[in-house]
């Protein structure tokens, strides 16, 4: 299939439609500059509460009169561009797919020879998130505002996020089992670096907005440089990084189990590795040592971080290792720090290191949409932006909206579609709703079989009355999926030319598994075909799943203003009830700070991760082996970012 890279066939169009805009979007900026302005969000409030001038308001005043003169100047102009961008929507294509390729050995190409699908398993890491880019008036009544600058920093958060080395840590103690979230977020470094805060173990906490991966550096610029020396060719075992702590020998795992026991920590021992900064500037919201009282055993998790075999501690070992998925033996014994769970769970300051995939929606505004596609093509090579479609093509209601959806990759895309949801209405009408169908390749066998995976993104009809129309689009997007598998497969079941290892629906679904005005969605039928790794039944969620809805009221306040406060507060059910949204309640005049005696659960999870664990190729097959609900985009959005890790292996090798 060919993706389109272009939203117009050609270049004709695609100049009459950058004219037809250039028109309209005067008038369309200072429309949404205008109503921005009487829409203040709690954040600006208490910035006017401090400002006895009243200089704020003396502004609003002052500039409305001039954002009406300037609105009625460019009126014309808008209406002559809509008359030819109209009808131009109809030529429009639903996407625009992006690669900046990346010659490295991180790159997809790379990725494509990494993995034979023999041998070992693999984990390919999935996150979604809905990061609200509307235009900037819209944004404000979710509380959250500068769209143009989110924009640029959820996209640096994001592949700071990703870009950070694994590490795997052992808690040699068999009784103590407490250690902060420094754990997830921390990296490897020397003790004594400058201004970095001395921590067993030769780790140190990170803060999720100072991590800057690989250095700022673009994938292309490594490309050009080629590979930094001693940089490994593979992302095996062997070269990972494991780290203890304290303890006696009883409570370490057997020697069998730890992979390059013989560098342990390496980094320790030499310069800084390339991409790694010492913490110079140390938050509040740092909890400090991993010995920490008030540290949660939940924010421990598996990670691991390539080394060179020759331990040199040269910046630059580790450059290329920070991209490499996890490539873990099923034979080896995995320690888990939930016994009673077939898989890890966490609240993490960070977006999981070395993320394969990444899912957003409420990407509404291009502009928003190109600043975080710059970012994120720091260190996703494929990237999907600007779908959905405008004006009243394809749908019977007129679209001022694309979708809203966004996708990166770090896997070449095989095949792409976009459909439409007829059903939406009220303001949801306005935008195109709808989903996303891809298809991935992972790898390739010996036997030159293509190694695939399809992802679905989407994001339903949001109006909390209307269940019976997100049914309805749960139904078309169960067929919608079936026929793109059935229209994208090349395979034969007498000779497979591919191998379908996992299968995977994301997004904002709009409804949760705790309110009782949405059982008609909790009880539909994709989740007998989708498994839901936080979800008991209908109705019923597990104890550790928490909502992903922020309360927007809270959205600024200290508490919760940084990823590692906000992560803290979540570890807390009393945290959890002041600052997640929990279902409304019918009675009047019942808000949600009056009546947190009477909240049950943890909040309301409309942000969901579903795989299937049915048709993938026989004798394969894909297990959850981390979940994680993500506050490193705190203060930018009103939603919890959440990531799955999933292990897929040939069945045979569990013998």
């Amino acid at each position: 299939m060919v993706l389109y890279t272009t939203p117009f066939p050609n270049s004709c169009l695609s100049a009459l439609h950058a004219v037809s805009w250039a028109l309209i979007f005067p008038c369309y900026w200072l429309v949404d500059r205008l109503v921005a302005s009487f829409i203040p969000t709690t954040y600006e409030k208490r910035q006017r509460a401090d400002d006895p001038c009243c200089l704020q308001l003396f502004c609003t005043v002052l500039f409305t009169p001039v954002y009406l003169a300037l609105f009625v100047a460019a009126l014309p102009f808008a209406f002559l561009g809509f008359i030819f961008w109209s009808p131009l929507q109809s030529a429009r294509r639903p996407y625009s797919y992006s690669r900046l390729e990346d010659k490295s050995p991180a790159g997809g190409a790379a990725l494509l020879s990494e993995w034979k699908g023999t041998g070992a398993g693999k984990s390919f890491c999935f996150a979604t998130a809905n990061v609200c880019l509307l235009p900037d008036s819209l944004a404000r009544l979710n509380n959250v505002f500068n769209t143009q600058e989110r924009a640029k920093e959820i996209g640096q958060r994001i592949r700071n996020g990703a870009a950070r080395p694994q590490i795997k840590i052992y808690i040699d103690s068999p009784t103590n089992t407490s250690i902060s979230a420094a754990s997830f977020s921390s990296l490897v470094s020397p003790q004594g670096s400058d201004g970095a805060r001395a921590v067993p173990g030769s780790i140190k906490r990170t803060a999720s907005v100072e991590y800057k991966g690989d250095g700022g550096r673009h994938p292309s610029e490594e490309a050009a440089n080629g590979p930094a020396s001693g940089d490994p060719a593979d992302g095996s075992l062997e070269d990972s990084c494991i780290v203890r702590i304290g303890g006696d020998e009883g409570g370490r795992p057997p020697e069998a189990d730890d992979p390059a026991t013989g560098s342990q920590a390496r980094n320790g021992a030499g310069g800084v590795p390339k991409g790694q900064t010492p913490n110079h500037n140390q938050r509040d919201g740092d909890s400090g040592s991993l010995g920490s009282p008030s540290a949660s055993r939940e924010s421990l998790v598996k990670a691991r971080a390539g080394q060179d075999g020759g331990g040199s501690g040269e910046p630059g070992v580790n450059s290329k290792l920070l991209y490499k998925t996890s490539v873990v033996k099923k034979t080896a014994a995995r320690r888990r720090r939930h016994p009673d769970e077939a898989f890890d769970h966490e609240v993490s300051a960070f977006f999981p290191a070395n993320l394969d995939f990444l899912c957003l929606q409420e990407v509404f505004d291009k502009r928003a949409a190109a600043k975080l596609k710059e970012q994120l093509h720091g260190y996703f090579e494929y990237i999907l932006y600007d779908v959905g479609v405008y004006g009243c093509h394809g749908c019977c209601n007129f679209k001022c909206l694309n979708s809203g959806l966004f996708f990166a990759s770090r896997y070449p895309v095989m095949d792409v579609a976009y459909h439409c949801y007829p059903n939406g209405c009220s303001f949801d009408a306005l935008a195109s709703k709808g989903a996303l169908f891809l298809k991935v390749q992972v790898g390739s066998t010996p036997q030159d079989q293509r190694i695939v995976g399809y992802i679905a993104c989407t994001h339903l009809h949001a109006p909390p009355e209307d269940s019976a129309i997100r049914c309805e689009q749960l139904d078309l997007l169960q067929d919608w999926l079936a026929d793109f598998r059935k229209s994208t497969s090349s395979s034969s079941t007498a000779n497979p030319e591919e191998l379908v290892v996992f299968d995977i629906i994301c997004g904002d679904l709009n409804f949760d598994n705790c309110s009782s005005d949405d059982k008609l969605e909790q009880q539909h039928s994709l989740f007998t075909r989708y498994k839901d790794p936080c979800r008991l039944g209908p109705g019923e969620e597990k104890p550790w799943a928490i909502g992903t809805l922020l309360d927007t009221n809270g959205l600024y306040d200290e508490d919760v203003c940084t990823p590692d406060n906000l992560q803290k507060v979540l570890e807390s059910e009393e945290g959890r009830r002041e600052y997640l949204a929990f279902p409304t309640s019918k009675s009047p005049g019942a808000g949600q700070k009056g009546r947190k005696d009477l909240l049950k659960g943890n909040g309301r999870r409309i942000d969901y991760m579903l795989h299937a664990e049915e048709g993938l190729c026989p004798d394969w097959k894909a297990e959850v082996e981390e979940f994680s609900f993500i506050t490193q985009l705190s203060g930018l959005t009103d939603h919890l970012p959440v990531a799955m890790r999933l292990m897929v292996s040939a069945g045979e090798e569990e013998a």
